[in-house]
């Protein structure tokens, strides 16, 4: 009899097999209200080498941690007629509070421009609180129609940073810096994601917003991802909030304004560019752990020397882990490093440890080899940056070999819904070839140059439209 697999074939059934590695791979549970999900230990493990990652990108733009209240004023969200309508749909709304009805009812933010400029038209008074550069870790509330595990939940977590400027310019050169210097260098470093940036069209873009940047990632069923956006603000919220300050010339003067963020849907992003039909594959600069020493049997030398590999590697800097529990069968424990995506384990026995070698697995390109123990702590520094550069390239190669050029807007429709990316004119497409896409589930992911570079305008002559379908 055939042996069942661990995870349903990608190729049956993408959706069932993602569902299916999330939880055999231990890293999330639908919580108890739908949509909302519980992040376990090894979900969460991904989450805060991500967010270590991105904070220290963040901080050297010289932006600063906060934090502001979950709970906003629901006239707040009168003040910017954009942002709302765009919003309105997924608010929750609290009404009650310590058993008696509000004065006023509570918003819980779904994101968080509207309280935050409230108090930055407090804190800027003069052209020397500029630029004011905040960001806060924290969740927020969607009410999703259609949940789906770190894609599409009611809570998730994420980022946003705010900030304000005294000139157009100089917010538009920050919201362009974070979107390539801070959000395209983390994906393509440490997530090894292949990720298209490029200018969201009027009706994608932020609610609120002047212009959107967005990154755009292949997963691997050939649908799109968006994976982090940066938003011009303009002076919207400026205006709606009086946030002005006194310029050097002794005018006073409107602010201009970004906000920024990316969420935990990058775990979601992970599973789905990297993983394949064993489990995840999680690239070596990102793992929390990058090595596991896997004792074969619980021979007392086995153990010793298992134990004395780990501390080898974690003197060189690898992230390192010992799996000694030799109570649980090999095959099982292997079986689970595997579907958790671990870049390489180490596996020793007492056959190894008379021949002076162990066994690499090397989770990324797959395949075994001998190694001799003492060539190990040399060896692996230079496998897991291998095995990092693999992951990236396979990343660019899909979506090389899956975008089509085309030049009419039925062709485009056919690339999408066959699993494919198109590219096409924006000038052939144009806001009605938007709407007729949209009939047929397909978007506009991005505005991009003829060069590949982000357009400066929407209608800059040469903008091609990148389209997909899209999670």
């Amino acid at each position: 009899m055939t042996k069942a697999p661990v995870l349903t074939p990608r190729a049956d059934d993408f959706p069932r097999w993602y569902q299916d590695l999330i939880n055999k791979a231990e890293l999330a549970d639908n919580g108890p209200v739908r949509g909302t999900m519980v992040i376990r230990p090894y979900g969460y493990g991904l989450w805060e080498r991500m967010q270590a990652e991105m904070d220290a990108r963040i901080k050297e733009t010289g932006t600063q941690n906060a934090y502001f209240p979950l709970l906003i004023p629901q006239s707040y969200l009168t003040r910017e007629a954009d942002h709302v309508e765009g919003f309105a749909p997924e608010l929750a709304v609290v009404t009650h509070g310590g058993g008696k009805e509000l004065e006023e009812p509570a918003v819980v933010r779904p994101t968080s421009e509207m309280i935050i400029n409230d108090y930055f038209s407090k804190w800027v008074q003069s052209y020397r609180d500029l630029p004011l550069l905040i960001n806060q870790w924290a969740n927020v509330v969607r009410w999703e129609l259609r949940p789906r595990l770190f894609l599409r939940t009611t809570e998730f977590l994420w980022q946003e940073g705010h900030t304000a400027h005294a000139t157009r310019e100089d917010a538009r050169d920050f919201a362009s810096h974070i979107h390539r210097k801070v959000y395209e260098d983390f994906m393509v470093n440490v997530l090894a994601m292949d990720v298209l940036p490029g200018r969201k069209t009027v009706k994608e873009r932020f609610a609120g917003a002047i212009n959107t940047l967005t990154l755009e990632g292949m997963m691997g069923d050939g649908k799109a991802l968006q994976m982090a956006t940066s938003h011009e603000l303009g002076q919207n919220f400026a205006k709606a909030f009086n946030t002005s300050y006194l310029s050097q010339e002794g005018t006073q003067e409107l602010v201009w304004q970004t906000s920024w963020g990316s969420t935990t849907r990058m775990i979601g992003a992970l599973v789905m560019m990297h993983g394949d039909d064993h489990g995840l594959r999680v690239p070596p600069r990102l793992a929390q752990t990058q090595v596991v020493v896997l004792a074969i049997k619980g021979d007392e030398a086995v153990l010793a020397k298992v134990r004395e590999i780990g501390d080898q590697l974690k003197a060189i800097g690898i992230r390192v882990h010992v799996d000694d529990r030799t109570d649980t069968p090999f095959g099982r424990r292997a079986v689970d490093w595997e579907l958790k995506g671990v870049p390489v384990r180490i596996e020793v026995g007492p056959r190894d440890l008379e021949s002076g070698t162990a066994m690499l697995a090397r989770r990324i390109p797959g395949g075994k080899e001998p190694v001799a123990l003492d060539a190990l702590a040399g060896l692996l520094p230079k496998v897991l940056e291998e095995d990092q550069a693999l992951l990236l390239t396979q990343s660019r190669e899909r979506r090389e070999s899956r975008t089509s050029e085309v030049s009419s807007v039925e062709q485009a429709i056919d690339a999408a819904t066959a699993g494919g990316w198109a590219r096409i004119p924006w000038a052939t497409l144009g806001e009605e070839g938007e709407a007729r896409l949209a009939e047929h589930a397909v978007t506009v992911r991005c505005l991009v140059a003829e060069d590949g570079s982000v357009p400066d305008a929407d209608d800059a002559p040469g903008n091609v439209a990148v389209v997909a379908r899209a999670y």
